[in-house]
């Protein structure tokens, strides 16, 4: 009888890739190392400001892998993913002002001779809210603004509905390259320059604010929620790891890439890389609004200017210094770049003179950054990541000429595992 070849048990997803399970941990240790320092739940070491901020930038680290997975990996340079980020923020805040404000206009009439009636409530609730901007009454957009399952659901399906629809008419139209960049540069520019005006129904310039006091836990104070919020923040960021790593792995991953390197021989192979590239924008959008969900009830405040063109050119900034396509790179690049943009603008990096002129952080942060960035670009396209690459012996093989395949130009197998 003949030997029967038999294939060898497929690894588990964790043991092919140990470092999201790295990752998992460092996050985690980080977590409970900050819990315990901080003002809330700790010895008080680390203030509840600085537990904001680090929660801050995990959230930020989130939306960086989404860049990342649409960009490093699939190849499209969107610089419109911050808008989605900041949808997200509007979404959940529209029902952390309707529900404070409810609490406060409540409390006001209940020492009404008699008792309130609905519409009247409602009627204080709308004055409270958009007297800034002169009117009285909700907007239609804020019809379901009392319900904070409703608005959950806004903060996944409405950036996820824009982000398929965008994609479904720019990718059938195979539009790529700068000229997909510029289209999502101008939705995102679009979509502020609306949101600006006081008749959008979110308030225009004003934004929603007071976003970090919760309805019904005002007994609770700041340094207990922000450490909530750090682990709700760190939660996402390890799920979406987890996520990420699982798209990316296997043969969807290798398509994607293929889609990223050379997209025409994909399509002549018999890919659908629109669907591919639909369903890699669609997913990565959602992140972001969940992302900036997560982010602006601890910044406590949202205005349009958050979904400037700007801000989606940072994002990209940040996982080009990381490292573009790897996951941990655009982590790494984000938490980098956050931390020290806030020690800079802080007033908390020391001035320097030079006699005929003070160097001012805050006023040349700008500029440090963009001249890091094209360093990077110039002198170390793998980023901070790539620091990493060495360490673990990553490097591509060199060929020096020589033919290392069964077929010219092809890669070995140990080049193909990468």
């Amino acid at each position: 009888m003949a030997d029967i070849a038999l294939t060898p048990p497929r690894r588990p997803f964790v043991a092919r890739y140990p470092s999201v399970i790295i990752f998992i941990g460092l996050l985690a240790l980080f977590t409970i190392g900050v819990t315990v320092l901080s003002e809330g739940f700790g010895i008080g070491v680390i203030s509840t400001s600085f537990v904001k901020t680090l929660g801050k930038t995990l959230c930020l680290c989130l939306v960086a892998l989404a860049m990342d997975l649409v960009w490093g990996y699939c190849g499209i340079l969107s610089l419109g993913h911050m808008a989605f980020f900041g949808i997200g923020g509007y979404a959940i805040g529209m029902w952390l002002m309707y529900a404070r404000t409810e609490i406060i206009v409540r409390d006001s009439l209940a020492a009404a001779p008699l008792p309130p009636t609905p519409q009247e409530i409602s009627d204080g609730i709308a004055g409270q809210i958009f007297g800034v901007v002169g009117a009285s009454e909700f907007p239609p957009i804020w019809a379901v603004a009392h319900s904070l399952p409703l608005q959950l659901a806004a903060v996944v399906l409405v950036p996820g509905l824009i982000a398929l629809v965008f994609g479904w008419l720019a990718f059938r139209s195979r539009v790529t390259g700068v000229y997909l960049s510029i289209l999502t540069q101008a939705m995102t520019l679009a979509l502020a320059l609306y949101l600006f005006q006081n008749d959008s129904g979110l308030r225009g310039n004003n934004g929603l604010s007071g976003l970090q006091n919760l309805p019904g836990l005002g007994h609770v104070p700041q340094s207990t929620l922000s450490v909530i919020f750090l682990w709700a923040s760190a939660l996402a960021l390890g799920l979406g790891y987890l996520l990420c790593a699982w798209v990316v792995s296997g043969k969807f991953g290798s398509v994607i890439r293929a889609i990223r390197d050379d997209e025409a021989r994909v399509r002549f192979l018999g890919y659908s890389v629109e669907a591919y590239k639909l369903f890699i924008f669609t997913f990565t959008a959602i992140l972001a609004g969940i992302a900036g969900a997560l982010y602006y009830p601890q910044a406590g405040i949202i205005n349009p200017a958050e979904l400037a063109p700007i801000a989606s050119i940072y994002l990209a900034v940040w996982v080009a210094i990381g490292g573009r396509g790897r996951l941990y790179g655009a982590v790494i690049g984000a938490a980098f770049v956050s931390l020290l943009s806030t020690w800079f603008t802080g007033g908390q990096a020391p001035d320097i003179n030079l006699g005929v002129y003070t160097v001012q952080w805050v006023d040349w942060w700008t500029i440090l950054l963009g001249l890091s960035f094209v360093a990077v670009t110039l002198f170390a396209p793998r980023g901070i990541g790539g620091l990493f690459d060495l360490i673990s012996d990553r490097r591509s093989p060199d060929r020096h000429g020589a033919d290392l395949g069964p077929g010219t130009g092809a890669l070995q197998e140990k080049e193909a595992e990468k």
